[in-house]
């Protein structure tokens, strides 16, 4: 992993950061743009994937329910039974649930005029620094209700395992992670933040290179947001 900053912590809280979600303080001369956390409800539905856990279990009580009245149980017996079994998968989905919130509650991304921060981890707090010139191009993955992810696609050389990564990453790209900022509220307004921050990160980082090699530099024409789409 080449170029991309990481640090571990252990524990379950988080009063060792001089600033929330960031290993220390913002040099001079770097500024904060925005900051935030995954909405606990979009990770439990696009994540943990309650809905279709759910509607899983629910046929599965439904297969009961007629399966014994078809072995001859009156249809009060067996709606008793199954009402029986079902307190096992509502505890399942509470179980997806309470990761959701875990993941939610332990998460911080935060974006400033130089980089993205991603503080993940919910046993072992491990944080990614992400400088902006480091990220060739961002998918932003909206959601109906406004939720949504955005994806980081990440300059040739550099590369964060999937798995370091997960949840906080593009699913089922594995050969070639991609970093993500998972469920987020609102998520045009973040995306919007960060193309504005990613083209001026762009413009200074070739204004630094024609200064140093006195000579202009073509532009890459590559943009941020490459792409709309629902997950």
């Amino acid at each position: 992993m080449s170029g991309l900053d990481h640090k571990h912590f252990a524990g379950p809280e988080h009063g060792w950061e001089p600033e929330p979600g960031l290993p220390e303080q913002l040099p001079a001369g770097e500024t904060q743009l925005w900051q935030g956390a995954p909405d606990a409800v979009a990770v439990a539905r696009r994540i943990f994937h309650v809905r279709a856990v759910t509607a899983y279990f629910g046929l599965l009580l439904v297969w009961k329910l007629f399966a014994d009245w078809h072995d001859g149980v009156s249809f009060g017996e067996a709606l008793l039974a199954t009402l029986q079994v079902a307190p096992l998968p509502l505890l399942g989905l509470l179980i997806l649930y309470g990761l959701a919130v875990v993941v939610a509650r332990t998460t911080l991304y935060t974006l400033t005029d130089k980089r993205i921060v991603m503080r993940i981890g919910m046993v072992l707090s491990v944080t990614y620094n992400i400088p902006l010139r480091q990220i060739a191009a961002a998918d932003m993955r909206r959601d109906g209700d406004g939720t949504g992810d955005l994806c980081l696609s990440l300059v040739a050389g550099q590369r964060i395992a999937y798995a370091h990564l997960w949840p906080h990453a593009r699913p089922w790209r594995l050969a070639r992670p991609e970093p993500a900022l998972r469920c987020l509220p609102d998520v045009a307004a973040v995306a919007e933040r960060l193309n504005d921050a990613w083209a001026l990160a762009q413009q200074q980082e070739a204004t630094a290179i024609t200064t140093r090699s006195s000579a202009p530099l073509a532009g890459t024409g590559v943009e941020v947001l490459a792409a709309t789409g629902r997950a």
